[in-house]
């Protein structure tokens, strides 16, 4: 995929009225120079939620949502990075640069999604002309509403009827064939991937078919479920049956229940539970978990109670806890053996499916239970294997009330409190003399000082003599600064944004938050204070390494000169 041009997205990014863009879609009340709402993204009673017009960024300081009108839309709309820089574009009134543009929707690109799209109607004609498939949907309670809304059809018992149909020259059949619709032999016969099977699109998050998956009808015929290959349209990892159709029902989505087969989530929308998506013949992955959570703040595993159901159940916790957030849930609902979602919806109705819903075991349960199960708890040596098994996992969830809760909930099971301690709050920079505690927050000072003000960085003489300092974050001081000298007019927003899935974009986010008392010339002064202080450390530096050298094999007559010209600086600043 092609890269939109930063200076593009700087650009959009300072067009774009972020008060206005979110005002639009959730109640902002001004307080102050920001303004305030209940979180979008999670359920609270009281406001935690912030937009800064002069930062251009959003935070919640409970649920720790944040970002720019990028971001937003990404997360409230559920647009992809590209569809939300199309929006914002459109708001604006400019275009994406038409390169981008062309690559990211390439020639073949199109004619792949043609060439599936094709092939879905195809499937759609032939079960409409195969009353045994029919007959096969109508036993299984699927009616014509369903599917249309999922556009269900049938893939033929013949090795060719596809490719008769439609691969009618070379170039369409290598298209057919790059889509993953057709199978080769040893002989290098080419000929038809689904054959005698109930044909479910699977639909990426535009309403785009962009793979199928086929179910037999005969139940002595294997495999039970067959899926397209992965291509350059399909990764199995990322995407989710039935999301686009939840999508299209519901507005807003309070929860997410995942399932494993295409039929569970056509029972289930037949019996009226909308919010079913089922993973692709894979186990759950970090992308699904992200993709579930960016979609509801409540997500259902829904598995087989057996040995087999409750190891795909761990590896979707294990997915899910580096995603869980405060405001988010996880819960895991076990079926008796024998049972699927669509056995129980057809038996026990919508009713009787959201009872055991409501049983459904929460994720800290489920965690502890499983690092439980052979250790004896009440023995010391039980209480720190628990412990150990523990700690790694934990540690993968986000700061928060979750994950405090989830230390409190270990130390009562074990008396082991490993919960790391909480860091210092960052405090407003203050004019401070080069020793140990000012070398620690001085770099942390002049960053918090920049993201308040980008425009301190024009005050900043180039290269900066600071660059050279021997410190933590120095590194990023400076390129954080030469990226303001080199685009004058960036916001706090657009500055985050250019640190998008760096490791360090959380602690700059955090430090973004902070208000500092004071206005532009006071934070000016600050600035020059704390740049001055980095400046004197970084000569201060030097003369500890020429002293050194100077005790172990002596200075040269130009080292000499330097020493003694850095001592006079220091003394003079």
């Amino acid at each position: 995929m092609a890269r939109i041009p930063d200076a593009f997205i700087d650009d959009l990014l300072a067009r774009t009225d972020l008060v206005e863009l979110i005002g639009a879609r959730v109640p902002l009340k001004r307080q102050g120079r920001e303004y305030s709402a209940r979180c979008p993204f999670h359920d609270e009673r009281s406001p935690s939620f912030t937009v800064s017009p002069s930062k251009q960024f959003y935070h919640c300081f409970g649920c720790g949502a944040h970002g720019t009108a990028i971001a937003f839309l990404m997360n409230y709309d559920r647009l992809e990075f590209l569809d939300a820089v199309e929006e914002l574009a459109k708001r604006a009134g400019v275009e994406v640069p038409k390169d981008t543009r062309a690559r990211n929707a390439s020639g073949e690109s199109l004619d792949l999604y043609a060439a599936l799209e094709a092939a879905a109607q195809f499937f759609k004609r032939q079960l409409d002309a195969t009353p045994q498939a029919q007959d096969y949907l109508r036993q299984r309670g699927v009616d014509a509403e369903n599917r249309q809304r999922f556009g269900i059809g049938y893939a033929p018992d013949a090795w060719d009827a596809l490719k008769n149909a439609l691969g009618t020259d070379e170039r369409r059949m290598r298209l057919l064939e790059s889509a993953g619709l057709f199978s080769k032999g040893d002989s290098g016969r080419v000929y038809d991937k689904f054959r005698k099977r109930i044909m479910f699109p699977i639909h990426d998050r535009r309403g785009r078919v962009i793979a199928f998956g086929g179910r037999v009808t005969d139940k002595d015929d294997s495999p039970k479920y067959l899926n397209s290959p992965e291509t350059s349209l399909f990764h199995k990892g990322r995407e989710l049956y039935g999301l686009w159709q939840v999508r299209q029902a519901h507005s807003k989505i309070e929860r997410l229940i995942v399932v494993e087969g295409y039929m569970d989530v056509v029972a289930l929308f037949q019996y009226g539970v909308t919010q079913a998506v089922a993973t692709l013949g894979t186990a759950t992955t970090p992308e699904h978990a992200e993709l579930l959570f960016r979609n509801a703040p409540d997500v259902v595993f829904c598995f087989d109670g057996d040995k087999a159901g409750r190891g795909a159940a761990w590896k979707a916790l294990e997915s899910a806890l580096p995603r869980m957030r405060d405001g988010r849930q996880a819960f895991f609902l076990f079926l008796p053996e024998g049972e699927d979602p669509d056995s129980i919806v057809r038996k026990d109705g919508a009713a009787g499916f959201e009872a055991r819903l409501a049983q459904a075991m929460p994720l800290s349960e489920f965690l502890f239970a499983e690092l439980s199960k052979d250790v004896k708890l009440g023995s010391l040596d039980g209480k720190a294997r628990l412990a150990e098994r523990a700690r790694p996992l934990l540690a993968q969830i986000p700061d928060g009330a979750f994950r405090d809760l989830m230390h409190a909930r270990l130390t009562e099971l074990t008396g082991a409190n490993l919960a790391k301690p909480q860091p210092e709050t960052p405090r407003a920079p203050a004019p401070q003399r080069a020793g140990a505690t000012a070398r620690r927050s001085l770099v942390r000072s002049a960053i918090c000082l920049l993201l308040q003000e980008p425009a301190l960085a024009q005050d900043t003489p180039w290269p900066p003599l600071f660059g050279a300092l021997r410190q933590p974050g120095v590194g990023l001081l400076v390129e954080l600064v030469a990226l303001v000298r080199e685009r004058p007019q960036l916001t706090t927003g657009a500055l985050l944004e250019h640190m998008a899935g760096r490791e360090e974009e959380a602690a700059l986010h955090k430090l973004a938050q902070q208000t500092l008392p004071g206005d532009t010339a006071t934070w000016r002064e600050e600035w020059r204070d704390v740049l001055a202080q980095l400046d004197q450390q970084t000569l201060a530096q030097r003369v500890d390494e020429l002293k050194t050298q100077q005790a172990n094999a002596g200075l040269s007559n130009e080292d000499k000169d330097e020493l003694r010209e850095l001592m006079k600086l220091i003394v003079r600043r």
